[in-house]
This record gives structure tokens, sequence and C-alpha cells, in this order.
């Protein structure tokens, strides 16, 4: 099958001018997005088969700057034509793809337009043409921000307001910062540029090769966005204590923890992703106990002081970095996501010894992965209790809401560069 692809690519290919083949992937890989609902990273192994590392990392960016930019792209298609094109059309999705490289991308116009039409495969070649034409005739400029996808806004709107609708979109319009974590508090002489964001947390502007950086060999520190450093932090230091990092890959939390002393057992389904994990235990020189293994079948042989439940989610917290989630992600998947976050809170919970900790975690903006499930849980166990952050263990900018839960939102720290959209509860298991 594999081969038969590839084959009827090399057809497609031939003649192409230079430069066709990675859009011609990226051509793949927005339809492996928008019509299948793959996830973009996985979607792009499949899709960009075959190309250079430089023209596979073109071909993501030109995909990414088409989801961020899309309504707004699609907008200005249709003042363009007189008839409207179909959502799934072949020349729609060549048109995006197009328009992304000249107006957010800054791709020559020339190079655009020549890769562009060998892409509509005997479609309205003469449409598409003078689509491009009239974009660079009409000096063509996407707004200061991107556009939400219009159930997004609606949803976020309803949820958290217009200012945090209007902040996500302002958030999504560029990817984010770089942030780094550190085992240990860094020396501010190597990191002039940097922005101290907390304790042993810094950002960098985006655009730096990470393993050029200041002992990045030395493992040091890893990259982490300051709010998914969060959970780790509440659990606070661990003298020897016994942690279970549930859904641990690809490593952050399983660092932090480790660094603060626990003794740490990191459990992830996913054996690539635990891959990854050794990698970076390994770089950085800490250590922990790593199993790869289901958590909805299995089962630790002991109990632990605090179990860290990072759940699996919609990610819709993270669109700034994945910005094909919020294309990608409807209503039905958030409830689909919501039951299987309360079969492992409910497991999680069994595993913590009585006094104990559960640190429950999603990187979702959405309710019904945060604030409703963990009221859900409470609620159907009464001997169970919040156990309040404080805003002094928080970094400045962040504050916990009224329960003494913490909710980070795209309006917090805006002119710092933002922070993605995380849950995190605190729970104390009974004492007895």
């Amino acid at each position: 099958m594999a081969d038969r692809r590839s084959h009827r690519r090399r057809q497609a290919s031939e003649g192409d001018p230079p430069g066709t083949a990675p859009r011609r992937a990226a051509l793949r890989l927005i339809d492996a997005v928008l019509r299948r609902g793959d996830p973009l990273d996985i979607a792009a192994h499949a899709a960009t088969q075959g190309l250079a590392p430089a023209d596979r990392a073109f071909a993501i960016a030109i995909v990414s700057e088409t989801l961020r930019w899309m309504a707004d792209i699609d907008v200005l298609i249709d003042s363009a034509t007189t008839q409207v094109l179909a959502d799934d059309v072949k020349a729609r999705a060549v048109l995006r793809i197009a328009l992304a490289q000249l107006l957010a991308l800054g791709s020559p116009a020339h190079a655009v337009v020549a890769t562009a039409l060998p892409l509509v495969d005997g479609g309205p070649r003469r449409l598409v043409h003078a689509i491009l034409s009239r974009a660079q005739q009409d000096e063509w400029r996407l707004p200061e921000h991107a556009s939400l996808p219009a159930p997004v806004a609606e949803r976020w709107t309803d949820q958290w307001g217009a200012d945090v609708a209007n902040a996500a979109a302002a958030a999504w319009s560029a990817p984010p910062p770089i942030d780094l974590s550190f085992a240990l508090e860094p020396d501010p002489s190597e990191w002039s540029e940097a922005l101290a964001l907390g304790e042993r947390h810094l950002r960098l502007p985006r655009g730096q090769a990470v393993e050029a950086m200041p002992g990045f060999q030395e493992g040091g520190w890893w990259v982490q966005d300051l709010a998914a450093s969060l959970p780790a932090r509440l659990l606070g230091q661990g003298a020897a204590r016994r942690v279970l990092d549930l859904c641990a890959a690809p490593g952050g939390k399983t660092m932090q923890l480790a660094s603060a002393g626990w003794d740490v057992v990191a459990v992830d389904s996913s054996a690539k992703r635990l891959g990854r994990l050794n990698d970076n235990l390994s770089r950085t020189g800490l250590s922990a106990e790593v199993i790869q293994g289901d958590i909805r079948t299995w089962e630790p042989g002991q109990p632990a002081d605090a179990v860290l439940l990072d759940a699996p989610c919609t990610a819709t917290g993270i669109f700034r970095r994945h910005p094909d989630v919020l294309h990608r992600i409807e209503p039905a998947q958030i409830a689909e996501m919501a039951q299987l976050q309360a079969e492992l809170l409910g497991r999680a919970a069994r595993w913590v010894k009585p006094g104990g900790t559960l640190l429950y975690a999603t990187c979702s903006l959405e309710r019904a992965e945060g604030e409703e499930q963990v009221s859900t849980f409470l609620a159907g166990r009464k001997d169970w209790a919040g156990s309040p952050v404080g805003a002094d263990e928080l970094p400045g900018g962040i504050v916990p809401d009224a329960n003494g839960f913490v909710r980070t939102l795209p309006t917090m720290l805006a002119e710092a560069g933002g922070l993605d959209g995380f849950f995190i509860a605190r729970l104390r298991a009974p004492s007895g």
C-alpha cells in the first residue's frame, strides 16, 4: 500500500516546478486534519514521507499557519468569487495553503503561484490563478489577530466571556515563546535575554535552536510551558516520598518531581513516548521507575503518598502549539474525554495513601474536563476534599479560583507571551 502511494506521488510530481513537493505534502496533510480529523503531528509522519527535513518542516509550517488563519483566509477567498467554493473542494484547499504562504509566511509570490497551479489537478486553474493574482494586486492583508473557528469562539465566550475568547484569538495568531524548566535555579549571567517566570523557570523568544542553548547537553533544564509546570510544583518537595506520575510521557512532570526529591513511578501507555521520557531522563541525569501500562487496567503494587494524574484530554488548552485541535475537537469529543477522565480519576483515587494527595490536571480549556469533572468527583466522594492552592504557591500573574483550584487562561501573562490553558485541582484523600 505504501509503495502504491509512493508511486502515485512520483507520478504526480513529474514535471512539477521546484518546491512543489512540500506543497503537495501540505495539501495531503491539511486534508488529513480537516477531513479525517487526524492530529497534525501524527498525520505529518505519513503526509511528509520521503521529504528532506527542511521540506518536511516547511510543509508543517504551511499547514500550521493555514489552520491558524483559515477563517480569515476563507473570508478573502469568498470576497473574490461570485459563487462560493465548497469547503471540501480541492481548489479551496489549494487557495488556503497558497494564501497562508503569501500572507502569513511571506513566501515569494512567484513561487507560491507556480507551485499552487499543479496542485489543482485538472480543476479550475484559471480561478486559482485569478484569485492569487488579485491577492497581489489588491495587496491583501490578514487582520491583526487570527479569528477562532466560530464554534470555538462561541463555546469559549459562553464558558469564559468575550475577553478570554478575544485573548485566545490573539494568542492563536502566532506560535508561543519557548519556556524552560530548570532542576536548579539558573545562573542569570548565562540567560541575560531570558524572562524569569517564577522559580526555576525562564522564557525565551521563539526561533532559537533548543540544542544550541547553554546547558542543553548537561541536562540542567527541559522545555516546558509555565502552565504545564504547575501541577508538579503544587506537590512540593518529595523528601523521598513515592509519587505515581500517570500519563507521564514525554516526561516534563517526571523530571520536575525527580528533581524535587520524589521517588517517581512514571506510567504511560505509549512505548514511543516513553522512549522520549527515557531519553530526557538520561540527558538530565534524573531517575524514575518507568512503566509502560494502560492505567485503565494497570495496578500499582502499593499505594503512593501522591498521585499526579495528567489526564488524557482534548488538548484545547495547547492550541497555540497545536492549531489543529480547534478544527478537530467538537462537543462529542469533549464528552468522550470527560467520560474517560472520570474513569481514570476514580482509579487514581484508589492508589493514594490515607491522607495523601491526588493532583488532577488537564491541558484543556473546557469546563467539562476541569471544574465540572472535579465537582462531580467530590460530590460523589464526601470523604475526599479539596486541598486549596494558595496564591503564594503560584508564579506572579496566576491566581487560584474561589475553590482553591488553578485555571490558567489566555488572558494571564498575555504581555509576557501568555500561557497554555490548564486546569489543576489538588485533592486530599481521607485519613483512614
